[in-house]
Protein backbone atom coordinates (compact mmCIF):
# COMPACT_ATOMS: atom_id res chain seq x y z
CA UNK A 1 0.00 0.00 0.00
CA UNK A 2 1.01 3.39 -0.78
CA UNK A 3 0.35 6.34 1.96
CA UNK A 4 0.76 9.78 1.25
CA UNK A 5 1.61 12.30 3.59
CA UNK A 6 2.65 15.73 3.07
CA UNK A 7 6.11 16.70 4.32
CA UNK A 8 6.14 18.93 7.58
CA UNK A 9 9.22 21.45 7.16
CA UNK A 10 11.39 19.38 9.26
CA UNK A 11 11.17 16.76 6.80
CA UNK A 12 12.09 18.84 3.55
CA UNK A 13 14.82 20.23 5.67
CA UNK A 14 16.50 17.08 5.39
CA UNK A 15 15.58 16.34 2.18
CA UNK A 16 17.60 19.44 0.90
CA UNK A 17 13.97 21.74 -0.10
CA UNK A 18 14.81 25.07 1.26
CA UNK A 19 11.89 27.77 2.17
CA UNK A 20 10.07 30.07 -0.12
CA UNK A 21 11.81 33.63 -0.14
CA UNK A 22 10.96 35.71 2.82
CA UNK A 23 10.41 32.73 5.35
CA UNK A 24 12.07 30.94 7.88
CA UNK A 25 11.74 27.34 8.97
CA UNK A 26 11.16 28.38 12.64
CA UNK A 27 7.61 30.30 11.62
CA UNK A 28 6.32 26.56 10.96
CA UNK A 29 5.12 24.66 13.88
CA UNK A 30 7.59 22.35 15.96
CA UNK A 31 7.19 19.02 15.18
CA UNK A 32 4.89 17.01 16.83
CA UNK A 33 6.34 14.30 19.28
CA UNK A 34 5.91 10.75 18.25
CA UNK A 35 1.80 9.02 19.69
CA UNK A 36 3.79 6.39 21.50
CA UNK A 37 2.00 4.61 24.62
CA UNK A 38 3.54 6.39 27.06
CA UNK A 39 2.41 9.88 25.29
CA UNK A 40 -0.91 8.28 24.94
CA UNK A 41 -1.08 7.39 28.81
CA UNK A 42 0.70 10.64 29.91
CA UNK A 43 -2.42 12.34 28.17
CA UNK A 44 -4.93 10.52 29.66
CA UNK A 45 -3.68 11.30 32.98
CA UNK A 46 -3.54 15.13 32.45
CA UNK A 47 -6.83 14.39 30.50
CA UNK A 48 -5.92 15.96 27.81
CA UNK A 49 -8.62 14.29 25.67
CA UNK A 50 -9.18 17.10 22.95
CA UNK A 51 -5.42 17.06 22.16
CA UNK A 52 -5.67 13.00 22.23
CA UNK A 53 -7.96 13.01 20.02
CA UNK A 54 -6.98 14.98 17.54
CA UNK A 55 -3.70 13.54 17.51
CA UNK A 56 -5.39 9.75 17.23
CA UNK A 57 -7.17 11.33 13.63
CA UNK A 58 -4.21 13.13 12.19
CA UNK A 59 -1.43 10.83 13.37
CA UNK A 60 -2.21 7.38 13.87
CA UNK A 61 -2.93 4.40 11.39
CA UNK A 62 -5.53 2.11 13.30
CA UNK A 63 -3.38 -0.91 12.30
CA UNK A 64 -0.52 0.88 14.76
CA UNK A 65 -3.33 1.58 17.25
CA UNK A 66 -4.36 -1.92 17.70
CA UNK A 67 -0.93 -2.90 18.10
CA UNK A 68 -0.57 0.19 20.95
CA UNK A 69 -3.73 -0.75 23.02
CA UNK A 70 -2.54 -3.82 23.79
CA UNK A 71 -0.36 -2.68 26.14
CA UNK A 72 -3.18 -0.49 28.03
CA UNK A 73 -5.57 -1.34 31.04
CA UNK A 74 -8.91 -1.78 30.65
CA UNK A 75 -9.77 1.43 32.15
CA UNK A 76 -7.53 3.39 29.48
CA UNK A 77 -8.59 1.16 26.44
CA UNK A 78 -12.25 2.29 26.63
CA UNK A 79 -11.12 5.94 26.87
CA UNK A 80 -8.95 5.65 23.46
CA UNK A 81 -11.25 3.89 21.61
CA UNK A 82 -14.60 6.11 22.92
CA UNK A 83 -11.95 9.39 21.39
CA UNK A 84 -11.83 8.18 18.25
CA UNK A 85 -14.42 8.67 15.62
CA UNK A 86 -16.58 5.75 14.32
CA UNK A 87 -14.64 5.18 10.77
CA UNK A 88 -11.36 4.87 12.75
CA UNK A 89 -13.05 2.96 15.88
CA UNK A 90 -14.33 0.30 13.23
CA UNK A 91 -11.18 -0.27 11.37
CA UNK A 92 -9.29 0.10 14.79
CA UNK A 93 -11.75 -3.01 16.07
CA UNK A 94 -11.05 -5.35 13.17
CA UNK A 95 -7.65 -5.01 13.95
CA UNK A 96 -7.66 -5.80 17.27
CA UNK A 97 -7.02 -9.25 18.58
CA UNK A 98 -9.81 -11.37 20.04
CA UNK A 99 -9.16 -10.62 23.41
CA UNK A 100 -9.08 -6.66 23.21
CA UNK A 101 -12.18 -7.14 21.47
CA UNK A 102 -14.04 -8.77 23.85
CA UNK A 103 -12.86 -6.31 26.15
CA UNK A 104 -14.63 -3.20 24.09
CA UNK A 105 -17.43 -4.88 24.21
CA UNK A 106 -18.57 -5.73 27.42
CA UNK A 107 -17.95 -2.31 28.37
CA UNK A 108 -19.19 -0.32 25.49
CA UNK A 109 -23.32 0.24 25.35
CA UNK A 110 -24.74 -0.91 23.00
CA UNK A 111 -25.46 2.38 20.70
CA UNK A 112 -21.65 2.18 20.61
CA UNK A 113 -21.34 -1.57 19.56
CA UNK A 114 -24.24 -0.62 16.81
CA UNK A 115 -22.38 2.30 15.51
CA UNK A 116 -18.84 -0.21 15.20
CA UNK A 117 -20.99 -2.66 13.83
CA UNK A 118 -22.52 -0.73 11.12
CA UNK A 119 -19.28 1.06 9.80
CA UNK A 120 -17.23 -2.74 9.50
CA UNK A 121 -17.39 -3.77 6.38
CA UNK A 122 -19.18 -7.06 6.47
CA UNK A 123 -15.95 -10.17 6.10
CA UNK A 124 -14.11 -8.39 9.40
CA UNK A 125 -17.32 -8.24 10.90
CA UNK A 126 -18.06 -12.49 10.06
CA UNK A 127 -14.09 -12.54 11.47
CA UNK A 128 -14.91 -10.83 14.47
CA UNK A 129 -17.88 -13.49 14.62
CA UNK A 130 -15.91 -16.51 14.49
CA UNK A 131 -13.65 -15.59 17.27
CA UNK A 132 -16.08 -14.55 19.81
CA UNK A 133 -18.19 -16.30 22.53
CA UNK A 134 -21.38 -17.47 21.97
CA UNK A 135 -22.72 -15.01 24.31
CA UNK A 136 -20.74 -11.97 22.74
CA UNK A 137 -21.79 -12.72 19.30
CA UNK A 138 -25.26 -12.99 20.53
CA UNK A 139 -24.72 -9.17 22.01
CA UNK A 140 -23.19 -8.55 18.67
CA UNK A 141 -25.87 -9.33 16.29
CA UNK A 142 -28.37 -7.65 18.60
CA UNK A 143 -26.71 -4.62 17.90
CA UNK A 144 -27.00 -5.24 13.99
CA UNK A 145 -29.49 -3.85 12.07
CA UNK A 146 -31.69 -6.82 9.98
CA UNK A 147 -30.35 -6.41 6.54
CA UNK A 148 -26.70 -6.95 7.58
CA UNK A 149 -27.47 -9.88 9.85
CA UNK A 150 -29.02 -12.29 6.99
CA UNK A 151 -25.88 -11.40 5.11
CA UNK A 152 -23.48 -12.37 7.79
CA UNK A 153 -25.41 -15.46 8.66
CA UNK A 154 -25.21 -16.25 4.69
CA UNK A 155 -21.08 -16.38 5.01
CA UNK A 156 -21.18 -18.43 7.94
CA UNK A 157 -22.97 -20.96 6.36
CA UNK A 158 -19.85 -21.02 4.01
CA UNK A 159 -17.79 -24.12 4.29
CA UNK A 160 -14.65 -23.27 6.39
CA UNK A 161 -11.57 -22.13 4.38
CA UNK A 162 -13.60 -21.47 1.64
CA UNK A 163 -13.71 -18.42 -1.16
CA UNK A 164 -17.34 -17.64 0.56
CA UNK A 165 -16.10 -17.61 3.84
CA UNK A 166 -13.65 -15.15 2.98
CA UNK A 167 -15.26 -12.79 0.92
CA UNK A 168 -16.99 -9.58 1.09
CA UNK A 169 -20.00 -8.71 -0.42
CA UNK A 170 -19.77 -4.71 -0.49
CA UNK A 171 -19.07 -4.72 -4.30
CA UNK A 172 -20.13 -2.30 -7.56
CA UNK A 173 -22.03 -3.76 -9.48
CA UNK A 174 -23.12 -2.01 -13.31
CA UNK A 175 -25.45 -2.88 -15.83
CA UNK A 176 -24.33 -3.36 -19.76
CA UNK A 177 -26.43 -0.94 -20.93
CA UNK A 178 -25.27 2.06 -18.78
CA UNK A 179 -23.05 5.14 -20.07
CA UNK A 180 -20.00 5.60 -18.66
CA UNK A 181 -21.37 8.76 -17.06
CA UNK A 182 -23.83 7.00 -15.37
CA UNK A 183 -21.52 4.14 -14.22
CA UNK A 184 -19.26 7.21 -12.65
CA UNK A 185 -22.56 8.79 -11.12
CA UNK A 186 -23.59 5.21 -9.06
CA UNK A 187 -19.54 5.21 -8.06
CA UNK A 188 -19.83 8.16 -6.27
CA UNK A 189 -23.33 7.57 -4.85
CA UNK A 190 -22.73 3.98 -3.30
CA UNK A 191 -18.57 4.27 -3.76
CA UNK A 192 -18.11 5.08 0.23
CA UNK A 193 -19.62 1.71 1.65
CA UNK A 194 -17.62 -0.25 -0.58
CA UNK A 195 -14.49 -1.90 0.18
CA UNK A 196 -13.25 -1.40 -2.91
CA UNK A 197 -14.27 0.94 -6.32
CA UNK A 198 -11.25 0.01 -8.36
CA UNK A 199 -12.64 -2.82 -10.78
CA UNK A 200 -16.67 -2.73 -10.97
CA UNK A 201 -18.36 -5.75 -12.49
CA UNK A 202 -21.00 -5.93 -14.89
CA UNK A 203 -23.89 -8.51 -13.98
CA UNK A 204 -27.10 -9.55 -15.82
CA UNK A 205 -30.15 -10.71 -14.08
CA UNK A 206 -26.98 -11.18 -10.97
CA UNK A 207 -24.65 -13.52 -13.45
CA UNK A 208 -21.12 -12.00 -13.91
CA UNK A 209 -20.56 -11.09 -17.84
CA UNK A 210 -17.85 -8.70 -17.25
CA UNK A 211 -15.23 -5.90 -15.35
CA UNK A 212 -14.18 -2.63 -16.18
CA UNK A 213 -11.54 -0.57 -14.29
CA UNK A 214 -12.21 2.92 -12.82
CA UNK A 215 -9.17 4.04 -15.50
CA UNK A 216 -11.74 2.69 -18.18
CA UNK A 217 -14.30 4.57 -16.60
CA UNK A 218 -12.38 7.55 -16.37
CA UNK A 219 -9.95 8.14 -19.66
CA UNK A 220 -13.12 7.16 -22.26
CA UNK A 221 -15.93 9.11 -23.27
CA UNK A 222 -18.94 9.78 -20.98
CA UNK A 223 -20.95 8.74 -23.98
CA UNK A 224 -20.17 5.31 -24.36
CA UNK A 225 -22.23 2.11 -23.15
CA UNK A 226 -20.10 -0.06 -20.31
CA UNK A 227 -20.44 -3.25 -22.49
CA UNK A 228 -18.13 -1.31 -25.18
CA UNK A 229 -15.30 -0.98 -22.67
CA UNK A 230 -16.08 -3.87 -20.24
CA UNK A 231 -13.61 -6.66 -20.17
CA UNK A 232 -15.26 -10.39 -20.71
CA UNK A 233 -12.34 -12.80 -20.06
CA UNK A 234 -11.65 -12.34 -16.28
CA UNK A 235 -10.47 -14.23 -13.29
CA UNK A 236 -13.05 -15.64 -11.17
CA UNK A 237 -13.57 -18.30 -8.71
CA UNK A 238 -16.79 -20.22 -6.88
CA UNK A 239 -18.02 -19.95 -3.31
CA UNK A 240 -16.87 -23.54 -2.41
CA UNK A 241 -13.01 -22.81 -4.29
CA UNK A 242 -10.35 -23.60 -1.47
CA UNK A 243 -9.38 -19.79 0.02
CA UNK A 244 -5.74 -20.52 -0.18
CA UNK A 245 -5.99 -21.36 -3.81
CA UNK A 246 -8.06 -18.33 -4.69
CA UNK A 247 -5.71 -15.95 -2.71
CA UNK A 248 -2.76 -17.25 -4.79
CA UNK A 249 -4.69 -16.17 -7.74
CA UNK A 250 -4.97 -12.75 -6.68
CA UNK A 251 -1.37 -12.74 -5.79
CA UNK A 252 -0.13 -14.26 -9.24
CA UNK A 253 -2.08 -11.94 -11.61
CA UNK A 254 -1.72 -9.05 -9.45
CA UNK A 255 -5.17 -8.29 -8.96
CA UNK A 256 -6.94 -5.95 -6.46
CA UNK A 257 -10.15 -7.74 -6.49
CA UNK A 258 -11.28 -11.27 -7.39
CA UNK A 259 -14.93 -11.88 -8.21
CA UNK A 260 -17.06 -14.93 -6.47
CA UNK A 261 -19.67 -16.25 -8.12
CA UNK A 262 -21.89 -19.51 -7.16
CA UNK A 263 -22.93 -22.35 -9.02
CA UNK A 264 -25.22 -20.82 -10.98
CA UNK A 265 -22.33 -18.13 -12.02
CA UNK A 266 -24.45 -15.61 -10.15
CA UNK A 267 -22.20 -12.58 -8.53
CA UNK A 268 -22.15 -12.98 -5.13
CA UNK A 269 -19.02 -11.73 -3.64
CA UNK A 270 -15.15 -10.81 -4.11
CA UNK A 271 -12.28 -11.40 -1.95
CA UNK A 272 -9.73 -8.28 -2.02
CA UNK A 273 -6.07 -8.27 -2.08
CA UNK A 274 -5.99 -7.14 1.84
CA UNK A 275 -7.95 -10.63 2.52
CA UNK A 276 -5.94 -12.66 0.41
CA UNK A 277 -2.79 -11.81 2.39
CA UNK A 278 -4.51 -12.25 5.59
CA UNK A 279 -5.24 -16.12 4.39
CA UNK A 280 -1.75 -17.11 2.80
CA UNK A 281 0.46 -15.54 6.07
CA UNK A 282 -2.65 -17.72 8.10
CA UNK A 283 -1.78 -20.73 6.02
CA UNK A 284 1.92 -20.13 6.12
CA UNK A 285 1.64 -19.92 10.07
CA UNK A 286 -0.62 -23.07 10.01
CA UNK A 287 1.99 -25.33 7.88
CA UNK A 288 5.23 -24.01 10.08
CA UNK A 289 3.21 -25.15 13.15
CA UNK A 290 2.67 -28.24 11.62
CA UNK A 291 6.01 -28.84 10.00
CA UNK A 292 7.32 -27.64 13.93
CA UNK A 293 5.39 -30.40 15.39
CA UNK A 294 2.46 -28.00 16.80
CA UNK A 295 -0.76 -28.05 16.55
CA UNK A 296 -1.80 -24.74 14.37
CA UNK A 297 -3.23 -21.96 16.80
CA UNK A 298 -4.32 -18.66 16.08
CA UNK A 299 -3.74 -16.80 18.93
CA UNK A 300 -0.10 -15.12 19.60
CA UNK A 301 2.23 -16.54 21.71
CA UNK A 302 1.99 -14.81 24.62
CA UNK A 303 -2.08 -14.38 23.93
CA UNK A 304 -1.85 -18.26 24.49
CA UNK A 305 -1.63 -19.75 27.73
CA UNK A 306 0.53 -22.22 29.24
CA UNK A 307 -2.26 -24.99 29.11
CA UNK A 308 -2.73 -24.29 25.19
CA UNK A 309 0.84 -24.61 24.42
CA UNK A 310 1.27 -27.89 26.09
CA UNK A 311 -1.95 -29.08 24.50
CA UNK A 312 -1.02 -28.35 20.88
CA UNK A 313 2.79 -29.80 21.41
CA UNK A 314 1.78 -32.75 23.09
CA UNK A 315 -0.06 -34.70 20.47
CA UNK A 316 3.14 -34.49 18.10
CA UNK A 317 5.68 -35.73 21.08
CA UNK A 318 3.98 -38.44 22.47
CA UNK A 319 3.57 -39.98 18.78
CA UNK A 320 7.44 -39.16 18.34
CA UNK A 321 8.15 -40.74 21.63
CA UNK A 322 6.23 -44.02 21.15
CA UNK A 323 7.48 -44.65 18.13
CA UNK A 324 10.99 -44.16 18.72
CA UNK A 325 10.22 -47.70 20.08
CA UNK A 326 10.14 -49.50 16.85
CA UNK A 327 13.72 -47.99 16.95
CA UNK A 328 14.91 -49.31 19.86
CA UNK A 329 13.10 -53.04 18.69
CA UNK A 330 15.15 -52.77 15.65
CA UNK A 331 18.54 -52.36 17.97
CA UNK A 332 17.52 -54.26 20.80
CA UNK A 333 17.42 -57.42 17.50
CA UNK A 334 21.18 -56.39 16.96
CA UNK A 335 22.64 -57.12 21.17
CA UNK A 336 24.50 -59.68 20.32
CA UNK A 337 26.64 -57.01 17.59
CA UNK A 338 26.70 -54.40 19.31
CA UNK A 339 28.60 -56.43 22.62
CA UNK A 340 31.06 -57.40 20.11
CA UNK A 341 31.31 -53.89 18.64
CA UNK A 342 30.23 -51.38 21.77
CA UNK A 343 31.77 -48.73 19.58
CA UNK A 344 28.81 -48.93 16.94
CA UNK A 345 26.01 -47.32 19.36
CA UNK A 346 28.44 -43.79 19.13
CA UNK A 347 27.75 -43.40 15.46
CA UNK A 348 24.10 -43.86 15.23
CA UNK A 349 23.19 -40.40 16.51
CA UNK A 350 25.12 -38.92 13.74
CA UNK A 351 23.66 -41.30 11.02
CA UNK A 352 20.04 -40.27 12.18
CA UNK A 353 20.38 -36.89 13.01
CA UNK A 354 22.36 -36.49 9.54
CA UNK A 355 19.28 -38.54 7.81
CA UNK A 356 16.53 -36.52 9.42
CA UNK A 357 18.32 -32.96 8.47
CA UNK A 358 18.37 -34.43 4.85
CA UNK A 359 14.79 -35.48 4.71
CA UNK A 360 13.58 -32.13 6.46
CA UNK A 361 15.46 -30.26 3.54
CA UNK A 362 13.98 -31.91 0.60
CA UNK A 363 10.31 -32.24 2.47
CA UNK A 364 10.36 -28.40 2.94
CA UNK A 365 11.58 -27.67 -0.63
CA UNK A 366 8.56 -29.77 -1.72
CA UNK A 367 6.35 -28.43 0.70
CA UNK A 368 6.91 -24.43 -0.38
CA UNK A 369 6.64 -25.57 -4.57
CA UNK A 370 3.50 -27.68 -3.54
CA UNK A 371 2.83 -24.11 -1.87
CA UNK A 372 3.14 -21.96 -4.70
CA UNK A 373 1.72 -24.28 -7.58
CA UNK A 374 5.16 -25.28 -8.96
CA UNK A 375 5.52 -28.96 -8.36
CA UNK A 376 2.30 -31.05 -8.50
CA UNK A 377 1.71 -34.60 -7.98
CA UNK A 378 2.38 -35.09 -11.68
CA UNK A 379 5.37 -34.47 -11.59
CA UNK A 380 6.77 -37.13 -8.50
CA UNK A 381 9.10 -38.89 -10.83
CA UNK A 382 11.05 -36.02 -11.63
CA UNK A 383 10.98 -34.84 -8.09
CA UNK A 384 12.20 -38.20 -7.42
CA UNK A 385 14.87 -38.21 -9.91
CA UNK A 386 16.35 -34.36 -8.94
CA UNK A 387 16.84 -35.55 -5.31
CA UNK A 388 18.45 -38.83 -6.24
CA UNK A 389 21.31 -36.95 -7.92
CA UNK A 390 21.53 -34.65 -5.04
CA UNK A 391 21.71 -37.50 -2.78
CA UNK A 392 24.68 -39.31 -4.80
CA UNK A 393 26.66 -35.50 -4.48
CA UNK A 394 25.07 -35.05 -1.01
CA UNK A 395 26.08 -38.52 -0.13
CA UNK A 396 29.89 -38.47 -1.15
CA UNK A 397 30.99 -35.39 0.23
CA UNK A 398 28.98 -36.23 3.84
CA UNK A 399 30.96 -39.93 3.56
CA UNK A 400 34.51 -38.82 2.74
CA UNK A 401 34.79 -36.12 5.22
CA UNK A 402 33.06 -38.46 8.16
CA UNK A 403 35.40 -41.35 6.99
CA UNK A 404 38.66 -38.80 7.03
CA UNK A 405 37.29 -37.37 10.38
CA UNK A 406 36.85 -41.00 11.96
CA UNK A 407 40.34 -42.07 10.88
CA UNK A 408 42.10 -39.08 12.09
CA UNK A 409 40.52 -39.09 15.67
CA UNK A 410 41.39 -43.03 15.45
CA UNK A 411 37.57 -43.87 16.00
CA UNK A 412 38.04 -47.31 13.96
CA UNK A 413 40.20 -48.81 11.12
CA UNK A 414 39.45 -48.06 7.45
CA UNK A 415 36.68 -50.82 7.12
CA UNK A 416 35.23 -49.11 9.37
CA UNK A 417 35.14 -45.90 8.00
CA UNK A 418 34.11 -47.16 4.68
CA UNK A 419 30.77 -48.83 6.00
CA UNK A 420 29.84 -45.76 8.02
CA UNK A 421 30.64 -43.63 4.59
CA UNK A 422 28.62 -46.95 2.35
CA UNK A 423 25.71 -46.62 5.87
CA UNK A 424 25.12 -42.65 5.31
CA UNK A 425 25.21 -43.10 1.66
CA UNK A 426 22.33 -45.00 1.62
CA UNK A 427 20.42 -43.03 4.85
CA UNK A 428 21.11 -39.56 2.84
CA UNK A 429 19.66 -41.10 -0.57
CA UNK A 430 15.92 -42.89 1.70
CA UNK A 431 15.68 -39.76 3.31
CA UNK A 432 16.17 -37.56 0.26
CA UNK A 433 13.53 -39.71 -1.41
CA UNK A 434 10.94 -40.53 1.34
CA UNK A 435 11.21 -36.16 2.24
CA UNK A 436 10.24 -35.38 -1.38
CA UNK A 437 7.97 -38.11 -1.84
CA UNK A 438 5.82 -38.22 1.03
CA UNK A 439 4.27 -34.43 0.83
CA UNK A 440 2.91 -34.95 -2.65
CA UNK A 441 1.37 -38.11 -1.56
CA UNK A 442 -0.42 -36.64 1.24
CA UNK A 443 -1.25 -33.72 -1.31
CA UNK A 444 -2.77 -36.28 -3.69
CA UNK A 445 -4.91 -37.88 -0.79
CA UNK A 446 -6.58 -34.62 0.31
CA UNK A 447 -3.78 -34.20 3.33
CA UNK A 448 -2.20 -31.22 3.92
CA UNK A 449 1.47 -31.62 3.03
CA UNK A 450 3.24 -30.26 6.14
CA UNK A 451 2.18 -33.19 7.99
CA UNK A 452 4.33 -35.25 6.37
CA UNK A 453 7.21 -32.85 7.43
CA UNK A 454 9.88 -32.69 10.01
CA UNK A 455 8.14 -35.09 12.40
CA UNK A 456 7.02 -37.91 10.43
CA UNK A 457 9.94 -38.42 8.27
CA UNK A 458 12.53 -38.18 10.95
CA UNK A 459 10.61 -41.08 12.67
CA UNK A 460 10.58 -42.81 9.10
CA UNK A 461 14.05 -41.97 8.66
CA UNK A 462 15.45 -43.29 11.76
CA UNK A 463 14.00 -46.40 11.31
CA UNK A 464 15.38 -47.07 7.81
CA UNK A 465 18.72 -45.84 9.44
CA UNK A 466 19.08 -47.85 12.01
CA UNK A 467 17.79 -50.84 9.57
CA UNK A 468 20.13 -50.03 7.11
CA UNK A 469 23.23 -49.19 9.51
CA UNK A 470 23.45 -52.78 11.17
CA UNK A 471 22.24 -54.57 7.87
CA UNK A 472 25.43 -53.40 6.61
CA UNK A 473 27.55 -53.70 9.96
CA UNK A 474 26.39 -57.22 10.10
CA UNK A 475 27.03 -58.00 6.96
CA UNK A 476 30.55 -56.53 6.55
CA UNK A 477 31.98 -57.99 9.58
CA UNK A 478 30.00 -61.34 9.94
CA UNK A 479 28.04 -60.35 13.43
CA UNK A 480 24.95 -62.43 13.72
Amino acid sequence: MSINRELDPVTAKEWGNEPAHGENFSDYPEEREELTIERIQEMLEDRQFKELKEELENNMYPVDLADILEDVDEKQLVLVFRLLVKEEAAETFSYMNSDLREVLINALTDSELEEVMEEMYLDDTVDVLEEMPANVVDRLLLVTNEEKRKRINQLLQYPEDSAGSVMNVDYIALNKEMTVEDAILKIRQVGLNRETIYTCYVTEKKQLIGAVDIKELLTTGESRLVEEIMDTNMLYAQTTDDQEEVARTIMKYGLIALPIVDHEHCMVGIVTVDDAMIVLQEEETEDISIMAGVNPNDESYFGTTVLEHVKSRIPWLLFLMLSATVTQMIMNSYEAAISVMPQLTGFVPMLTGTGGNCGSQSSSLVIRGLAVGEIEFGDLLKVIWKEVRVAVCVSMILAVVNGTRILLMGQGDMMLAFTIGATMACTVLIAKIVGCTLPLIAKKVGLDPAIMATPLISTLVDISTISVYFAIISWVFHLQ
